[in-house]
């Protein structure tokens, strides 16, 4: 079944055209990547599904709703509510702990702070962050803070997971490491997660990938790949 969808989406900066009628669909449960060169598009695209950019023309649906009509308070409640996000550098906010930024969706959200930062620290065993809750970002090797920006990405049970580049500050075996971890949490949760890259090595992790160039969608291939 479809959940997330891009059909004709078209986005320009100023003149310069960065999606050229896109057309995308993402099965619930898929790990999808989105590969491309710099200035394909694929973050762009990335963004238009988040409903973080609004396209200037076409639409974007995800679970039966057409998200791309929605004013900027309808986007941000529905990114709460269903997405999850895991960013190159891991955005995590320097001034909290690790614990406390796990559980800042669950805050926004509405969660007590408590329970906020009890369901925050379930995540720290199953991610392989034991004793590391009170730490702050500077304190983290850059491993850590990825994974700390996973269980953050993931604490709220979101419907999707937004990764854009999650390995490209890292080196070889750390990033490996992160997306083993985030393939196998997903999979438990029954999370779709759309992933940017421009590493086959991180690609090979996902179900299927697409190639955006020039700002639309080429090479769907639906063979799986398993990764170890």
């Amino acid at each position: 079944m479809s959940l997330l969808s891009a059909r004709g989406v078209t986005l320009s900066f100023g003149t310069t055209p960065a999606l050229r009628g896109a057309d995308l669909t993402v099965a619930a449960g898929e790990i999808l990547a989105i590969m491309g060169p710099s200035g394909s598009g694929k973050s762009t695209l990335l963004h238009c599904l988040a409903g973080i950019l609004v396209p200037d023309e076409g639409e974007i649906h995800c679970d039966g709703q057409r998200i791309d009509t929605l004013g900027e308070n309808g986007r941000s409640e529905l990114r709460r509510e269903k997405f999850g996000f895991v960013f190159q550098f891991g955005q995590l906010v320097p001034e909290l702990t690790a614990e406390e930024n796990v559980a800042l969706p669950l805050l926004l959200n509405g969660v007590k702070r408590a329970e906020a930062v009890r369901q925050a620290r379930a995540w720290f065993p199953r991610l392989g962050l034991d004793g590391l809750g009170h730490r702050r970002s500077g304190e983290l090797s850059g491993g850590q803070a990825q994974r700390v920006a996973l269980a953050r990405g993931m604490v709220a049970r979101p419907r999707v997971l937004f990764a854009d580049e999650p390995t490209g500050s890292l080196d070889s075996l750390t990033g490996e490491q992160v997306m083993g971890l985030m393939v196998d949490t997903a999979r438990e949760e029954g999370t779709t997660v759309v992933v940017v890259t421009h590493e086959p090595r991180v690609a090979a992790y996902a179900d299927r990938e697409v190639t955006v160039r020039d700002g639309k969608v080429h090479g769907v291939s639906m063979e799986t790949v398993g990764a170890s």
